[in-house]
């Protein structure tokens, strides 16, 4: 692709956690995790085109653009280890707030991956890159719901029905390290999640017996987050739960209507906090 082509836009999903336990801390400082990790339909959007170097540029939040940034480092992993002598024009909107639990960066970074390797084809083994750049990206690279231990790359590919869900995230950034070291502090890690009990009580729309080992520590310090699992449930959704590390929550509905009303009515209740609805993929 030359550098004067029209840029590809390519759609990064965000993930939530349909429940996350925490086993045990490792010897190297990472943990034992057991997860159920979902690609959802919202999430940012990446234009890329070819060019005769690297450049990135941010939209929607205020982020670097050089290696500090985990797009920057993706696409820069990705044309070394290609041997490619041009670069890439990279522009990322970012819709997803940050820090929020999503799986927001680990998603940019795996669909840099992706969005590089067909635009310079090549034998480039990018499982082995993803694992380099986060524990999330290969979850991302995969690109469908799966059951991930191990950091959260080992990853057992897990049929999810449709499930309708209601995001919402009081403006609080939480820090994925802070977030382990509360849980390390009180010691209080947890056995393997029931995934098949998980899958089933989606399949049937009854309330999901999932918990998130990371939720209680960091809402026990962060108050909106207590406030945003309970306006949740009064909005009359079920199963209300932090995603990943935190701030953003999350409820189930029993369907898209359902969602979509929710929405109205926390928006207006809250028209300070980041709120939408959102299907599994």
């Amino acid at each position: 692709m030359t550098p004067d082509a029209a840029p590809v836009t390519y759609f990064a999903p965000a993930k939530v956690n349909l429940g996350l336990s925490v086993r045990a801390l490792r010897a190297d400082g990472y943990h034992d995790l057991h997860s159920l990790m979902v690609p959802l339909n919202v999430g940012d959007d990446l234009e890329v085109r070819g060019a005769g170097t690297l450049s990135l540029t941010v939209t929607g939040a205020d982020l670097p653009t050089d290696e500090r940034n985990l797009v920057y480092r993706a696409a820069q992993a990705y044309l070394q280890a290609a041997g490619v002598t041009g670069g890439a024009a990279i522009t990322l909107h970012k819709r997803l707030p940050l820090a929020s639990g999503l799986g927001g960066g680990s998603s940019d970074a795996a669909t840099t991956l992706m969005a590089l390797a067909r635009l310079y084809p090549s034998g480039v083994n990018l499982a082995t890159l993803a694992r380099g750049l986060g524990a999330d990206v290969p979850f991302f690279l995969l690109g469908r719901a799966a059951t991930a231990a191990g950091i959260g790359e080992v990853l057992s590919p897990t049929p999810v029905p449709r499930t309708a869900l209601v995001l919402l995230n009081p403006g609080v950034e939480v820090s994925a390290r802070d977030a382990y070291i509360w849980l390390d502090a009180e010691e209080d890690f947890s056995g393997a999640l029931d995934i098949e009990a998980i899958v089933a009580a989606l399949s049937n729309g009854r309330p999901v017996p999932y918990f998130n080992a990371l939720q209680d520590p960091v809402a026990a310090r962060h108050a909106p987050i207590r406030a945003a699992l309970r306006a949740l449930e009064e909005a009359g959704l079920h199963s209300p739960l932090m995603s990943g590390s935190g701030g953003t929550c999350f409820a189930l509905a029993q369907n898209d209507d359902q969602a979509h009303e929710a929405v109205q009515a926390l928006s207006r209740a809250y028209p300070d906090w980041w709120v939408t609805a959102a299907c599994t993929l």
